[in-house]
């Protein structure tokens, strides 16, 4: 094991090299988050018209079934949920958001069911790999089943997170205290970028345009984030992930989030313990509280990325990023903290897992259903009757 690690470090300059590509690309995030938020505040004229912009979406359902169709298809919940900040500094309503951070949630799991797929030629592997990678699935959507009615009678985690941001928040600026050098760093910039785009375009398109940058950045911003941060810290991961797994819940939950904090992202953390349970090294049971710590490890991204912002669309956008933090913790403490919730989504993946062994068809069935044909058929009648 020493010698394979020694043969694939890489050199001293490579890994300068590759912390100078990371350092330009979360000053990427940041700056393409700005851009995104500004560019709806252009495109909208303002908090009223940006309401009017998200109009389809005002049923809450609907935003859900958009958070895990636009999660499916980037494969991507970082990149989702840094959207989401932007488009909430550029006006999109808070209530509107937070199911749509619940869906980026569901989305995400895709990945590692696709992963699970590699077994299907064997029997055996295939059970266990599909059960280890579907307990994810079914943690977040018995989440999103018990949050999200509670978030549309109570407002809880819009006020939690309204409550905590206020304590970060300055009262005068609304800049975010201690995180001031962020917005010369990027405010410029983005006002370049809008000059010329304004100057070759029409106001309306070149405000579209400017969004769309913004999230083609955000999306290569964070592909390159986790390209670098596996190269750099991936045997770290691994070696995490191997001294956590049977140590307990505490340890487990800690080291998900660790590690996918590190390789930033939650599918990939996820995705390497699949092929572990197929081999029988884990047995689902074993990496289930590391895929909860993911849940939270993930949160980071829009964390970082609400830091970028200034002025009044500030404090929605780190509002956001706290729901997403509040939310995920709160998954973990109620689901697996309650013992008659904590075996359900194992039994509901064991059970699922059984089934798709016997009949391969409905493994492919089951991912398409419920990440791409559902949402999408939902959101198109939903616009549609709107």
């Amino acid at each position: 094991m020493t010698q394979v690690s020694e043969q694939v470090s890489p050199s001293p300059q490579r890994k300068l090299l590759s912390w100078l590509f990371l350092i330009a690309s979360v000053y990427a995030i940041l700056l393409s988050v700005g851009m995104v938020g500004s560019g709806f505040k252009w495109a909208s004229g303002g908090s009223e018209g940006a309401r009017e912009l998200f109009e389809f979406a005002t049923n809450p359902f609907v935003a859900l079934l958009i958070g895990i169709l636009a999660t499916s298809l980037v494969q991507s919940s970082s990149t989702v949920t840094s959207v989401v900040v932007g488009l909430v500094a550029g006006g999109l309503p808070i209530e509107i958001a937070i199911p749509m951070v619940m869906g980026a949630n569901i989305g995400t799991t895709i990945t590692n069911t696709l992963v699970s797929l590699g077994h299907i030629r064997k029997k055996s592997e295939f059970r266990r790999a599909f059960a280890a990678a579907t307990v994810h699935d079914f943690f977040n959507l018995i989440c999103v089943a018990i949050f999200l009615p509670l978030e549309i009678i109570f407002g809880f985690l819009e006020k939690s997170s309204a409550w905590a941001m206020s304590h970060l928040m300055g009262a005068d600026s609304m800049s975010i205290k201690g995180f001031n050098f962020i917005k010369p760093l990027t405010k410029p910039v983005i006002s370049e970028i809008k000059h010329f785009l304004a100057s070759v375009l029409p106001e309306k398109a070149a405000a579209i345009a400017l969004i769309v940058l913004g999230i083609l950045a955000i999306f290569g911003a964070i592909t390159v984030i986790g390209r670098i941060l596996r190269s750099l810290m991936v045997g770290r991961a691994k070696a995490i992930l191997h001294g956590a797994i049977g140590r307990g819940p505490m340890t487990g939950i800690a080291s998900g989030a660790v590690v996918t904090v590190l390789v930033q992202s939650s599918s990939t953390t996820t995705s390497l313990m699949v092929p572990l349970v197929g081999s029988g090294v884990f047995k689902p049971r074993d990496i289930y509280p590391f895929t909860l710590g993911a849940n939270i490890g993930t949160t980071i991204t829009a964390l970082l990325a609400a830091t970028a912002l200034s002025g009044a669309g500030a404090a929605a956008g780190m509002q956001i990023a706290l729901v997403h933090l509040f939310y995920n913790l709160l998954g973990v403490l109620v689901v697996y903290g309650l013992p008659f919730l904590r075996e359900v989504p194992l039994n509901a993946a064991e059970r699922l897992a059984e089934i798709a062994t016997k009949r391969h068809s409905l493994a492919a069935a089951y991912v398409l259903t419920v990440f791409f044909i559902v949402p999408g058929i939902c959101v198109a009648i939903m616009s549609a009757l709107s």
